[in-house]
């Protein structure tokens, strides 16, 4: 396991071909987790061809006219909350982010009545936009599942854990995100404002370009931004569930370079009816709670309810415009 940029790089080729020992994989999965909350995937089997594929779609369908990408505005989705929003359409604490994007579930049937559930929208150009993100998320989802099976292992859980408690129907969620040059346009001061994701864990594939920090010991830290990694991080469900023993790390994007970044971050969730609970052992004495330094003040100790109910009320933040109130 190397180290670059105080992000962890984890080889996982014994988790993937099931030749070797995967016990030291599990294990530096599991010290990442517990002392930066982010880790880099080398070894994860993905095809080369699949991102340069995604990443090319995602290029011509971001540089059509705005009129055309209308077509698919995620208004037209409904609850399902599907499609394209403007640069400047998404919020992070309440402001701006300077990026554009595309939103991506599960192909489901329109009479889902669950929020975030439903089928996508897709435009008829490019062509190759759907099968590059069907092939990805297929990907991904497999992916998530296996390093969640060496995260129960690191925990001293079955293997299986996750899958039979909580990620059987998991909320799967996709983006495809452009993040212009921020000096490109002086009215935005970061691509995203800091903020920790909501669920178990985000895996994300990069275009190259860097711009990606996490916050460790109080200093901003570079992300990898090799298109051969898929990097990996926290979200909330996973740093509630172990007390704060698995850290769900502040982060934030900026991207200072004199082109473009696109990012596809693809986060894999508990189910949506899930009581995300602490889980059932857990070794040593958990962490002081972090909840009045957190980024957004909010104990996850506290938190209750289904996973649903808790992601369905911070989406809305993000969207306010597409709210159940203004779309009804």
């Amino acid at each position: 396991m190397s180290q670059p940029d105080d992000v962890p790089v984890i080889d996982i080729t014994p988790l993937v071909t099931g030749v070797g020992d995967p016990r030291p994989v599990a294990a530096a999965i599991d010290r990442a987790c517990r002392e930066v909350g982010f880790f880099a995937i080398a070894g994860h089997g993905v095809a080369a061809a699949d991102l340069d594929a995604l990443i090319d779609a995602t290029q011509r369908f971001f540089a059509l006219p705005a009129a055309d990408k209308q077509a698919v505005a995620m208004a037209r989705a409904g609850l399902a909350w599907r499609g394209w929003f403007p640069l400047g359409g998404e919020l992070t604490s309440g402001r701006p982010d300077a990026k554009e994007g595309y939103y991506f579930g599960r192909e489901l049937p329109a009479g889902d009545p669950r929020p975030l559930h439903g089928p996508n929208l897709w435009p008829s150009e490019p062509s190759a936009l759907r099968p590059a993100v069907d092939t990805w998320m297929r990907a991904m989802e497999q992916l998530a599942q296996l390093v969640l099976s060496a995260i129960a292992v690191g925990l001293g859980l079955d293997a299986q854990w996750f899958v039979d408690e909580l990620t059987a129907d998991p909320v799967v969620l996709f983006r495809a995100f452009r993040y212009p040059a921020l000096g490109a346009d002086p009215g935005f001061e970061w691509s995203v404002g800091e903020h920790t994701d909501y669920g178990l864990l985000t895996l994300l594939a990069q275009d190259g370009t860097p711009g990606l920090e996490v916050r460790v010991d109080g200093s901003w830290r570079a992300v990898p931004a090799d298109r051969d990694l898929i990097v990996c991080n926290l979200g909330d469900m996973l740093d509630r569930m172990t007390g704060g023993r698995y850290r769900s790390t502040t982060h934030r994007v900026r991207n200072v370079t004199d082109h473009e970044r696109l990012s596809f971050p693809f986060f894999c969730d508990p189910g949506w009816d899930a009581a995300v609970q602490p889980l059932p052992v857990l070794a040593g004495d958990p962490p002081p709670d972090d909840g009045p330094t957190r980024w957004d003040g909010t104990s996850l100790r506290m938190l209750s309810g289904t996973y649903g109910e808790y992601l369905w009320a911070k989406v809305q933040k993000v969207f306010p415009a597409l709210s159940p109130q203004e779309l009804a």
